[in-house]
């Protein structure tokens, strides 16, 4: 296997030379850069990059902390990690999903490590004590979500109080007036005033209310079963609600089969518009739901844009981003009909 030295002297330099082209330390000449890169191609030479990235007194690495033993994985989630690390990859980073419990000195432990560069946070919570332990820190981070007063903290979100809006907009066109949000009031198991879900539930209320609207919010698990159970016994407790506005990916199918075995006929006795959801996700449907896609590829990518720029240009303005879901037409969602007739 070629050596730095053997790359020097196919090449008629120093190894010193050959470590500046190799790591970015020092500048060299374009025709001395070039004798080295065909050095290395000759020799067959690979570059050590976790060597090189300590070189510079780095690590290129980037840790996505998602609270995978607090809340389950989903579709969606998984699109937000592949298009972080593509993204990073991009950039000359690593990012690494680190599955830390949600708790602050799980932080410290991290971030005193010397393993990695940067924390991009998900799944904030409104008080979040693991990002005040990231703030008294010294290691770059950014969330992706926010906390109650997210001033002076960098971060990219979903926009949920649009995309609920939108949604109700969406079933307000269709001629539903009485409509019911379906998601876990809980929150994640042992999340505490998850932002999402904080933040949707409040804008649902509200809108209802300012809009003349009846509406009525709905208690379901994030299981499949539990959105079962809920779909079976829909009808019965609900009788009046014409559609609904689901924010529980994990729960969807599962809610769907059950109003399909309770007879609940969808679109033509309710309407179902699954929020912050994704294709694959409504493919597993029948019908096939109508959803507002989340934008996690485009929010992956901003998040590691934004711990990136924190640690190589720690000056840069910090980013404040909200996205709005899209809506995706499917088969779920159709006019009001007279419920009870």
């Amino acid at each position: 296997m070629a050596t730095m030295q053997d790359v020097a002297r196919q090449a008629g330099v120093s190894i010193a030379t050959v470590s500046f082209v190799l790591n970015g330390t020092k500048a060299v000449t374009e025709p001395t850069r070039k004798r080295v890169e065909a050095a290395m191609a000759e020799l067959g030479y690979r570059r050590n990059p976790a060597g090189s990235a300590l070189a510079r007194g780095r690590t290129d690495i980037i840790a996505l902390l998602y609270p995978a033993l607090q809340r389950q994985l989903h579709a969606t989630a998984t699109r937000f990690f592949t298009s972080a690390a593509e993204r990073a990859q991009e950039r000359g980073f690593s990012l690494v999903m680190w599955p830390a419990a949600n708790e602050a000195h799980e932080i410290d432990e991290l971030t005193r490590s010397g393993l990695i560069d940067g924390v991009l946070l998900m799944e904030v919570q409104l008080e979040d004590e693991r990002v005040e332990a990231l703030r008294k820190g010294t290691t770059p981070f950014a969330l992706i979500g926010r906390t109650q007063d997210p001033t002076g903290l960098p971060y990219v979100d979903i926009d949920f109080e649009q995309t609920v809006v939108s949604g109700i907009e969406e079933l307000v066109a269709r001629g539903h007036t009485n409509i019911a949000f379906l998601y876990d009031h809980s929150g994640p198991s042992t999340l505490h005033a998850y932002g999402a879900i904080a933040r949707a539930s409040r804008t649902f209320r509200d809108t209802i209310a300012q809009s003349g609207l009846s509406g009525v919010t709905v208690d379901c698990g994030e299981t499949p079963r539990a959105g079962r159970e809920v779909g079976e016994m829909f009808r019965e407790k609900h009788p009046d609600v014409t559609a609904v506005l689901i924010m529980n990916e994990l729960a969807s199918p599962g809610f769907m089969t059950g109003l399909r075995q309770a007879g609940t006929l969808v679109p033509d006795e309710l309407s179902v518009l699954s929020l912050v959801s994704s294709d694959t996700v409504a493919s597993m449907c029948d019908p096939e739901l109508a959803f507002m896609r989340a934008p996690a590829e485009e929010l992956g990518r901003l998040g590691t844009d934004a711990v990136i720029d924190r640690i190589t240009k720690p000056d840069s303005a910090l980013p404040h981003r909200l996205v709005p879901c899209q809506m995706v037409p499917g088969s779920s969602v159709g006019p009001t009909s007279a419920v009870g007739d």
